[in-house]
């Protein structure tokens, strides 16, 4: 969680260009990319992953992008995009369908060809990245809307705008957390605006408002795990179900939902119990952080799903740095920064 940043300031200058390909196609997707400005080319890239679905700002010079069946197959990591801009033009062409976009929203698919090209001194976007799953909207509907311009400036559209200018600007400031709830947000947020673009959202299938349901539930169940009341029943009453189908929309998953609460609480558990500045809390406060009724419970739970108790995982978790800092040979792993320009 939390944000990056990738600055056009990063090597030489005739360098720019080639970091920027390199940046987009490792971050985003492989594509091919061109411009008349390789020699004085200016970018940056600004990252916020919120769970979810990931918020990225590209500023750049004019360039061209073209996505063929040979990149989709090199790497496709079955995203929506749905870009921003709020600098200069986008054309952009996909599914037979092209559109030039000035100050609007448009879709696009890292699974489909693409072909586009910004125009304007600089070009700057805010671009969301959706896992195509997470959408709760038929795909066959879905794909009507790619390479459109839709706009922006009216409507759940401005809502939309205003709300992911937003939380660039402010998101950087939040903690993990927040952002995963952000993350939820900004998803119903999308979600509604292509569904009103498409027409009633009431027209979604059964299986998409199934699948909507579901990702609904999972949000509230993330954002309510420190309830020691979250139980099946409780989720269904808020959701104004019978516990029969909460039961069934969880039919087909990998967890039913008791265990699934209880993985997640653990996992959160787990996490705080391994950071150093938590050192100070007892394990006690960390399970009634999550939930969790009592330390014996806690601890039985904890030791059933990870095989050690929670003060092992503790010691050892804590203890790791301090070696590595002495120069444990035994403890040094190479791990590579997300992204890291200078």
């Amino acid at each position: 969680m939390g944000s990056l940043v990738a600055s056009d300031a990063a090597g030489a200058r005739e360098d720019r260009f080639d970091w920027f390909c390199e940046t987009v196609s490792s971050h985003f997707m492989p594509v091919m990319l061109s411009t008349p400005h390789a020699a004085d080319f200016r970018a940056s890239v600004t990252d916020l992953d919120l769970g979810v679905v990931r918020l990225s700002a590209l500023a750049c010079s004019p360039v061209r992008s073209r996505r063929t069946l040979t990149h989709v197959r090199r790497g496709d990591p079955e995203l929506l995009q749905l870009a921003l801009l709020t600098q200069g033009a986008f054309r952009i062409s996909q599914r037979g369908n092209e559109s030039v976009v000035t100050g609007g929203l448009v879709l696009t698919d890292t699974s489909r060809p693409s072909e586009g090209a910004c125009t304007g001194e600089q070009v700057e976007t805010v671009v969301m990245q959706i896992p195509r799953q997470a959408l709760a909207l038929g795909s066959d509907r879905v794909d009507r809307l790619l390479a459109r311009g839709l706009a922006a400036d009216t409507g759940s559209g401005a809502i939309l705008a205003d709300f992911l200018k937003t939380l660039l600007a402010r998101g950087p400031h939040c903690q993990p957390e927040e952002l995963r709830g952000m993350g939820a947000v900004t998803l119903d947020l999308a979600t509604a605006f292509l569904a009103r673009q498409l027409g009633d959202p009431g027209e979604a299938p059964a299986e998409a408002r199934a699948r909507e349901t579901l990702h609904r539930i999972h949000r509230f169940i993330e954002n309510n795990l420190g309830d020691p009341d979250l139980t099946p029943q409780a989720i269904a009453d808020r959701h104004n179900m019978s516990l029969r189908r909460l039961y069934a929309l969880f039919g087909d998953q990998p967890l039913t939902i008791a265990a699934h609460i209880r993985h997640s609480r653990l996992e959160r558990a787990r996490t705080d119990l391994a950071r150093a500045e938590l050192g100070d809390q007892s394990i006690q406060v960390i399970a009634d952080r999550w939930g969790f009724a009592s330390a014996t419970g806690f601890s039985r739970a904890f030791r059933g799903a990870y095989g050690i108790t929670p003060t092992e995982h503790r010691a050892s978790s804590l203890a790791a740095p301090r070696h590595a800092e002495q120069g444990d040979p035994a403890l040094h792993e190479h791990h590579h920064a997300p992204l890291a320009i200078r």
